[in-house]
């Protein structure tokens, strides 16, 4: 396949929160700026049920709702979105190129993007525990009865019962979601404390149809292919005994990692992955490449402060480019 070049005066690497927000912030300025949507097309919130602390909705909105009008505030602008996978990319001089292909699993380099800024918002993905059984079908059960979407998969695991592992917002929020299908819901946590905040815990610690176990880390999660999920082999900490718990079920609510393994040994970032900002900016260690969002973001990781980073990361973009003015025509050759 002969590959397909374009060049933009912004490319914007995610459609999240921070993503879109800068495509809004950058086609107003009439940057004529590419989204790229990667594997998730707007980001965790479209897997997430109703977003209660989002400012300007009183009675909350469903997480894929609300991300929907962000991409069509995006568009109503003038910003270009496309589906294309990243495989790799080129930073060292300007313009930028970015190397697409139909989807992760192609060999074939069918597009070239050559930007001038580059803005990444690529978010963040589910961790998983790394125990037994819980890799994906055949080698294990996932997507057989482990997940780490309560709304992606809540629904197959109606009067079932299910476990929770994991101690923070996210393991509340998927516990309380899985209430409206499971039997009974068990939350287990390595702690004898949630790191939560306060309105989470006490929406969890006063539910009648959940349970919790403290000081308890999963070892290995049970079962067959043919029957799904049986139980998980559990450790009481304190106590060093192992038991087995019945479930049906296993969801993995143990936080997120930064999905920046393209810009691994060249964008400055910790030792999670998060990728490093100066000072009160988005700007990377890299003139003309920015990070916002998740990708950026230890601390907060809230899509109220994504999108005021992508807001942020489109204005520094625009003001490297008055200092740097260059005459980009987005066209499209074969």
């Amino acid at each position: 396949m002969s590959e397909a070049k374009s060049r933009y005066k912004v490319v914007i690497l995610g459609s999240g929160p921070a993503g879109l927000t800068a495509a809004i912030y950058a086609s107003r300025a009439q940057l004529d700026p590419l989204v790229i949507d990667g594997p998730q097309p707007g980001g965790q919130l479209t897997i997430t049920t109703e977003v209660e602390n989002y400012p300007g909705f009183k009675t909350g909105i469903m997480g894929p709702i609300l991300m929907d009008e962000f991409r069509e505030q995006a568009l109503r602008f003038g910003t270009q979105i496309e589906n294309v996978w990243i495989d790799s990319v080129d930073l060292s001089e300007r313009p930028f190129k970015l190397y697409g292909k139909e989807s992760q699993d192609s060999t074939d380099i069918s597009r070239v993007i050559e930007a001038e800024t580059l803005i990444i918002s690529t978010g963040a993905s589910a961790k998983w525990l790394g125990i037994p059984g819980e890799a994906p079908v055949p080698e294990g059960l996932g997507g057989n009865g482990v997940s780490a979407c309560a709304t992606c998969d809540g629904f197959f695991f109606r009067d079932k019962r299910i476990v929770v592992v994991g101690g923070g917002d996210t393991a509340m929020e998927e516990a309380l979601f899985l209430t409206k299908f499971a039997s009974r819901v068990t939350i287990i946590h390595r702690r004898g404390e949630f790191r939560a905040s306060a309105i989470m815990q006490n929406r969890v610690l006063c539910h009648n149809n959940i349970d919790i176990l403290w000081n308890t880390e999963v070892l290995e999660i049970l079962g067959t292919k043919e029957e799904g999920v049986s139980g998980v082999r559990v450790l009481n900490n304190k106590t060093n005994e192992e038991s087995i718990y019945p479930t049906q079920g296993v969801f993995i609510a143990i936080g997120h990692k930064p999905n920046t393994e393209l810009f691994e040994g060249v964008l400055d970032m910790d030792a999670v992955g998060y990728l490093k900002t100066e000072g009160r900016t988005m700007k990377t260690n890299i003139p003309g490449v920015f990070a916002c969002g998740d990708a950026q973001d230890a601390y907060y990781r809230q899509a109220v402060t994504a999108a005021g980073t992508g807001c942020m990361a489109a204005i520094d973009a625009e003001r490297f480019l008055a200092e740097h003015p260059v005459e980009v025509t987005a066209e499209t050759t074969a």
